[in-house]
Order: C-alpha cells, then sequence, then structure tokens
C-alpha cells in the first residue's frame, strides 16, 4: 500500500528523443538576445508543433536542450526525422557560424515517471546518443533501430558499439542518413546465387575535386558493365551498389545485404593530366583480399581510359575469380552429410554459450569425428569447449585426459585445416 504523502512512482517503456544545440555557448558568446530570440522562434514555429503531432510530452527544457517522451517509437523518429529537416531548410540562407543545429539521440527503454519527469538507463542512453551525434544529426539505438527499420523509409548506417559514459556496457548505435536511400534490410540476407557472385562498389574519388565524381562514377559503370558479359558470373546491379556511395562499408555486411560472395572495390587519384585507378577484390566470406592492381593513364580521352580500366579489371579478375573458385570448391570440410549435419547442430548449441550446452556440443563432435577423424572445424571446436570448460570450471571431473584430448583434436585440426581460419581459431585456443 502507498504511503500517506508519498510521491507515486511509474515505471514503463517509452521512447525518449534528447536533443541540444551543437556550439550552444559560441553561439550565446557572439549573440546572446539573438541566439535566445532565434531558439525561441525554433520551439514555437517548428519542434513545439512537431512533438505535438507525433504525440510526444515535453518533460523538461534545459537551456539548449529537450527531453521528449513519446508512446511510439516510430513516432519519436518521425518527429526527429520532421524536426531536422525543417531545420536544414531554416538554416539554408544563414550563415555558417549563426546556424542553429540540433543533435538528437533516441532511445527506447524502461523509465521511472515521478511527477511530471523521468529517470532510468533509458533517458541515460539517450542522452549519451545526443551527445555523440554530430550537428544535425540523429543518433539512435539498436532497439529503436530494429523497431522502426521495416516501417520507415529510412536509411541508417550502423556504427557498432559505442562507449558511453556512465553506462556500464557499450551500446549499439545507428545513425539516420537523412536524404539517403534505404538499403536491403540487413535482417533478411539474401542467399548467395549458385554461380559465383560479385558487386563492384563505388570506387572512392581520391582527385580533391568533387567535380571529378562523374568520372569515378563512369569507371565504375564501366567495370560493371563488363564484368557483366562474363556468363559464368553473377553481377549486382550498379544501381544496388551504388546504395553504398559515400558510406564506411563493411564488406560482410555487403554480402548479407546483397547476397555476393565478392566485392571489388577501389580509389581513383588524380595529377595533372595523369590518372591513377586502383582496385582490389575481396572474398566476403573471408575478408581476404586476392586480387589488387593500378591501372595508370592520361586524361586526354576519358572514355579511352574507362574502356582501359574495364577490360584490364575484368582480364585480371576473371581467372582469380575462377582459381578462388577451384579452391573453394576443393576445400570441402567433410565428404559426409551425416558428419556436417552433427556439426551443425553442435555449433547451434555452442552458440548458446551455456557450459551445459559444451558437454553437448562435445558429444556431438564427437560421433562427427568418429564418422569423418580429418573434419578440421569439428575437432577445431571440440578442442575450444575443453578449455572453455577449463577456463570456466565446467566440470569438477575433468581429468588430465580430457585435457590431453583437446590438445589432440587441436593439433588434428590444424593439420587437417590449416585453410580453414575457423578451424584454426578454435584449435590455437589450446596453445
Amino acid at each position: 500500500m502507498e504511503r500517506a504523502g508519498q510521491a507515486r512512482v511509474e515505471r514503463r517503456l517509452a521512447a525518449i528523443l534528447a536533443a541540444d544545440v551543437a556550439g550552444y555557448s559560441r553561439l550565446m558568446g557572439a549573440d546572446e538576445e539573438g541566439t535566445l530570440a532565434a531558439l525561441k522562434a525554433i520551439r514555437r514555429e517548428l519542434a513545439d508543433p512537431k512533438v505535438k503531432e507525433h504525440r510526444g510530452r515535453i518533460v523538461k527544457t534545459t537551456g539548449d536542450g529537450l527531453l521528449v517522451e513519446f508512446p511510439s517509437v516510430v513516432d519519436a523518429v518521425r518527429c526527429a526525422v520532421e524536426v531536422q529537416e525543417g531545420m536544414a531548410e531554416r538554416n539554408a540562407e544563414v550563415a555558417g557560424e549563426k546556424r542553429i543545429e540540433f543533435r538528437i539521440g533516441i532511445n527506447l527503454g524502461d523509465i521511472i515517471r515521478d511527477g511530471r519527469d523521468i529517470y532510468g538507463d533509458g533517458v541515460n542512453v539517450a542522452a549519451r546518443l545526443e551527445a555523440l551525434a554530430e550537428p544535425g544529426g540523429i543518433w539512435v539505438s539498436r532497439v529503436v533501430h530494429d523497431q522502426v527499420r521495416d516501417k520507415l523509409d529510412l536509411a541508417f548506417e550502423d556504427l557498432g558499439e559505442q562507449q558511453v559514459k556512465n553506462i556500464a556496457r557499450p551500446v549499439h548505435v545507428w545513425r539516420i542518413r537523412l536524404g539517403a536511400k534505404p538499403a536491403l534490410s540487413a535482417s533478411a540476407p539474401l542467399a548467395l546465387p549458385d554461380k559465383p557472385s560479385i558487386a563492384v562498389l563505388p570506387f572512392q574519388n581520391m582527385t580533391g575535386d568533387p567535380e571529378q565524381e562523374y568520372f569515378v562514377d563512369g569507371v565504375v559503370e564501366e567495370i560493371t558493365t563488363a564484368i557483366s558479359r562474363l556468363p559464368w558470373l553473377f553481377v549486382i546491379a550498379r544501381n544496388s551498389s551504388f546504395t553504398y556511395k559515400g558510406r564506411a562499408v563493411d564488406v560482410k555486411q555487403v554480402a548479407r545485404e546483397l547476397g555476393v560472395r565478392y566485392v571489388l572495390e577501389g580509389s581513383v587519384r588524380k595529377g595533372g593530366d595523369k590518372v591513377r585507378i586502383t582496385g582490389q577484390l575481396i572474398d566476403t566470406a573471408s575478408g581476404a583480399h586476392i586480387w589488387a592492381d593500378r591501372f595508370d593513364g592520361a586524361l586526354d580521352d576519358i572514355f579511352e581510359l574507362q574502356d582501359h580500366v574495364a577490360s584490364g579489371v575484368v582480364g585480371a579478375i576473371e581467372p582469380k575469380l575462377r582459381s578462388a573458385e577451384i579452391e573453394r570448391a576443393i576445400r570441402k570440410p567433410t565428404e559426409s552429410l551425416d558428419a556436417y549435419d552433427l556439426y551443425l547442430r553442435a555449433l547451434a548449441e555452442f552458440r548458446k554459450w551455456t557450459p551445459e550446452g559444451w558437454h553437448e556440443v562435445i558429444d556431438l563432435l564427437r560421433r562427427a569425428l568418429a564418422i569423418d577423424p580429418r573434419y578440421a572445424p569439428a575437432a577445431g571446436l571440440f578442442a575450444w569447449c575443453r578449455v572453455l570448460q577449463l577456463t570456466n570450471r565446467a566440470t569438477a571431473s575433468q581429468s588430465e585426459e580430457d585435457l590431453a584430448e583437446g590438445v589432440r583434436f587441436a593439433r588434428r585440426a590444424i593439420e587437417a585445416g590449416k585453410e580453414d581460419p575457423d578451424a584454426l581459431g578454435w584449435a590455437a585456443g589450446q596453445f
């Protein structure tokens, strides 16, 4: 029962938007009255109406800061995007040093409401994201991204885990790329086609001249067209590949989103009337570079140079791709489907990361290795589980024989799996 006079405290899930003005102290120092007047006008004409339109509740304002609670994370993100787009329009005719630009962070989490105020990690994370965001930017937590990515027509950039002040665990952060088209959903990786597949990504413009973007893009288009003529190779269309233009690229993410086994990337650098174009071919499964080269030429005839580069790239990568595919076919880890099935079951159990599960993993792998004693990934995972049992004291009865068995399987994995990164990685834990 609630005691007399005690304020009622509510706990619930909510979307929290935190915003502040970038460079507020500088703006106030330069023009205190003008900055305050401009900020009040922005609140009155843009921010407050948008918050109300999207069912938000302004919890508090702190000078240049704003804390808003929303019952829907979709509403919170829509509000943030429309505010930032509105600010960009207002700032179009304003000198850079006088612009008022918001930084916004959004989180979805458990909060405590005490009167009109709110507290908790849900609020703290939103505030930390706002502090990390660039002027005019919107940074959101992973849970926000997961909730809205299929509901809103927005593009996101994965910034990975960030360590933020006074939050024990790293926060996985995404940036909303205002004005960009959304990429394919990372939640539904595309299956690899039956034949080798490649994406030619936009090349980096290293000329120092934005006016040369047309040339850089033309090179990529010529290369893409030339490679597409190879009947044994599946090439991703230019429009799909160019969704990555201007972004920091993770080739494994590209592989998931586009369903490709190889990625060709490169750069263009110009000096005087000379140009140098570099290219590198990457196996997305391992991240290994399987080909790299550079091409030098003159800018007298751009189209001739583009054709030369495209022909050179195709001529160079075709045998490399064929060689890589042959090696991939040779490196079958096992010929036994039964052993493979047992290994997959063991791998699924291993990913649960429980001491009880490691016992099951070892039993499954022992059966797989009885069928195929030279199954390198199975041997390597077996050895790694023995290491985990020892370091986590998963079993009090672990004997010297168990440890010796782990070492024996680690050596087997290293011997049989010299080209298998998983087998070698797991086996290395024993030494």
